[in-house]
């Protein structure tokens, strides 16, 4: 999709700090970063949010839980780290499409918001 911002990070019409990449799922640095370690992982298919996801996606959805987990590691998060979707705006999903907020390198603390 042309006017999405994360479709356009992926076709590498915007730029971005890209971190991990595959045929399958795309990672980069997020802008607006909200720990010391905090990469955005979205599935280069576009999919609007976790609630618009099809039974069809059930293996991308975990491809996507297992890029988090190799990120993690290569940034040796070894004492913990959070892996968050906001799914529609009241949730503060700014950005319609699928994508997972990989954060860590500091303690988080719960509930967190």
């Amino acid at each position: 999709m042309s006017d999405c911002l994360f479709c356009r990070i992926v076709a590498r019409q915007t730029p971005a700090q890209f971190v991990y990449e595959d045929d399958r799922a795309a990672a980069f640095k997020d802008v607006n970063p909200q720990a010391p370690t905090h990469v955005l992982i979205v599935p280069k298919k576009h999919i609007s949010s976790l609630a618009e996801a099809s039974d069809e996606d059930a293996e991308l959805l975990g491809h996507l839980q297992r890029v988090a987990c190799r990120i993690a590691l290569e940034h040796s998060l070894t004492k913990g780290f959070r892996v968050v979707t906001n799914n529609g705006r009241g949730a503060g999903q700014s950005v319609d499409h699928l994508h997972y907020h990989l954060l860590g390198g500091r303690a988080m603390t719960w509930p967190p918001g």
